[in-house]
């Protein structure tokens, strides 16, 4: 029996804006089963309960009792004559707020750390070690800038030093998404296994995660292109006239893109984790998200910055001290920075800054994977109950049991 169950496709969610708390008609069926299509390798999840107090026909187990005074969408929580929200794993099933969502993120890192560190340190090392390795052997030389350039001058400098620049991103941007990619996808299976209070080991969460690795990949680099093209286009027109009307030119529309790339990366945010658990593709990933996201982008845009200014804080506290040794112990760097001339870093700055690189990636990788699961599942609460099906999946008293065959394989 697998530990994830309660995933369902699209063809059997409703994401386009219906709250959870609105009764819902029974799915149709026929004689062959559920209507929603499911792959070979794949059975049915359980199907999405009936309203509290019914059962809807072709369901199994006995019908929820209906709470007399009902809580978040008429699931039940605590508070004055009201029983507590049931929480198998790391997070109570029900609507989630934004402590729970971060505390059910570090509580994942908590009870699994040793999974969730042999997973982010391995990558980390990796992604580390080729970051510098591009950094002393593959990027190009800064782009020497004149005392007292001209006009023309200066608008050819500022062009090479923002080819140089974005050409020294591209080496770490490429490492930072392979590096996502094979911490998401594990760390997404991880935390959905919490969610159920059951164990996740590292051979689990790889076998489950393996097979997604090429389609998630393909998002990963999809969503990279759309930011990208959004970027390009907004600072061609700037390109092509030149001069410092071209420079006016970029500048306006670099700050045109900003937000438009935001705003797409936020709105398809959650496509990795219904790509992951919903065993969906790349475009139907996207539009998921699209509907998870819809009416509540505001409040997803909140969650996801407040989760990247504490991950940008944590990996300040430990990467700080690392490049203070790292400055001491060089001491090439550290009399360049003294005399006014810009340091040259040698491989004793390099290793020690890397080790404090790595720390802080592997303890901020697991929260920001975990943040994004959790607004998932919490979005998937609000607006199909999937608490309902989760706490019947976990085998929580009053919420009747799994159809057979209801669970996905491991």
């Amino acid at each position: 029996m697998n530990d994830t169950p309660g995933w369902a496709s699209p063809g059997s969610a409703r994401s386009d804006g219906q709250n959870a708390d609105v009764p819902r008609p029974a799915e149709p069926a026929d004689d062959n089963g559920p209507a929603s299509k499911w792959s070979s390798d794949q059975p049915p999840a359980a199907q999405w309960s009936a309203p509290e107090g019914r059962t809807a026909p072709g369901r199994y187990g006995p019908p929820v009792p209906p709470q007399p005074s009902p809580g978040w969408g008429g699931r039940p929580q605590g508070g004055w004559g009201q029983p507590p929200a049931a929480k198998p794993g790391v997070i109570p099933l029900r609507p989630l707020g934004v402590g729970e969502i971060l505390e059910g993120s570090v509580s994942t890192l908590r009870a699994h750390w040793r999974t969730v560190l042999g997973i982010t340190l391995t990558v980390s090392v990796i992604a580390q070690i080729a970051t510098v390795l591009a950094g002393r052997y593959l990027l190009p030389e800064p782009t020497r800038i004149s005392a007292e350039p001209g006009t023309a001058e200066a608008l050819r400098q500022s062009v090479e030093s923002l080819q140089t620049s974005f050409i020294g991103l591209l080496p770490t941007l490429f490492i930072g998404l392979i590096a996502t990619l094979f911490t998401t996808a594990p760390l997404t299976v991880i935390i959905s296994r919490s969610v159920l209070g059951r164990p996740a080991t590292l051979a689990d969460a790889w076998r489950e995660a393996r097979p997604r690795l090429a389609q998630l990949l393909g998002l990963t680099l999809l969503l990279a292109l759309i930011a990208a093209a959004v970027g390009s286009l907004a600072v061609l027109p700037g390109l092509l006239v030149g001069d410092t009307a071209g420079l006016t030119l970029i500048a306006l529309g670099t700050l045109a893109a900003i937000p438009v790339v935001i705003w797409l990366m936020v709105r398809f945010s959650l496509a990795p984790p219904a790509l992951m658990l919903e065993r969906q593709g790349v475009i139907a990933s996207l539009r998921r998200s699209a509907k998870l996201v819809q009416g509540t982008w505001w409040r997803i845009f909140g969650i996801v910055l407040l989760t990247l200014v504490l991950t940008l804080l944590v990996t300040m506290v430990i990467a700080i001290p690392f490049v203070a040794i790292g400055f001491v112990a060089d001491g090439t760097a550290l009399s360049d920075m003294l005399a006014g001339r810009t340091p040259e870093f040698g491989w004793t700055y390099t290793i020690i800054t890397s080790i404090g690189s790595v720390i802080a990636a592997a303890i901020t990788y697991p929260v920001s994977a975990g943040v994004t699961a959790l607004l998932y599942i919490d979005q998937r609460i609000r607006r199909e109950a999937l608490d309902l099906e989760l706490a019947r999946a976990a085998g929580v008293p009053g919420y009747g049991t799994e159809p057979p065959g209801s669970s996905l394989r491991s």
